[in-house]
């Protein structure tokens, strides 16, 4: 099961990473819990719940100096007595009018398996450079 559920994950991950690259709010969404928790990495704002984070990804999508993030997974370890697993890498940011790297760092994710699929329960994100 451990492959298994590390390989959904990953393509979990994936598809997220997709959906903030072609900035589609309704793929983002399956893929929260409705309590999902996000603490950012340079001043640790707390983002509470599904709704309040696809508002503040519709605010990042519809800026003018627009940035684009990517996760990039470097463990998944999954629980051996609950339904829930820990994603652990390295994040980037990026413009996405000129490429331009503009901030890098760690970041950790909680995932817990909810009706056959997986979801982020929580996460936070480290700014380091």
């Amino acid at each position: 099961m451990t492959a298994s559920t590390e390989l959904a994950i990953r393509l979990r991950r994936a598809a997220f990473n997709r959906a903030l690259a072609e900035a589609d709010l309704a793929a983002i969404g399956p893929l929260l819990a409705p309590n999902v928790v996000m603490v950012t990495g340079s001043d640790s704002a707390v983002i509470a719940g599904r709704k309040a984070q696809l508002l503040a990804w519709k605010r990042e999508f519809a800026a003018r100096a627009r940035t684009t993030y990517v996760r990039t997974p470097e463990t998944i370890t999954v629980s051996t007595v609950e339904p829930i697993a820990l994603e652990q890498g390295k994040w980037q940011g990026t413009s996405a009018a000129s490429g331009e790297h503009l901030a890098s760092g760690d970041y950790s994710a909680k995932w817990r398996k909810s009706g056959g699929d997986w979801v982020i329960e929580a996460e936070i994100y480290v700014t380091l450079a």
